[in-house]
């Protein structure tokens, strides 16, 4: 299933992104999923890497807690 979206942007916004677009030589709409795509990308890997470095600074207090279970 598919979703679209709308946003409101100024016509030197949209005339950045159609120009990048050419750059790239790929559409807009391809552009913005790609850019989109990487962005809720490092969003997922930067709460990754957040987590895994909670989960390594206390591994020493899990395995005492889990001791105790």
């Amino acid at each position: 299933m598919c979703s679209s979206i709308t946003i409101d942007l100024s016509d030197s916004q949209f005339q950045k992104l159609q120009d990048l677009a050419a750059v790239y030589g790929v559409t807009l709409e391809v552009l913005l999923k790609v850019g989109l795509e990487d962005c809720l990308n490092f969003q997922k890997s930067k709460f990754v890497d957040a987590a895994n470095c909670v989960l390594t600074k206390n591994a020493a207090l899990y395995r005492r807690l889990g001791a105790c279970f």
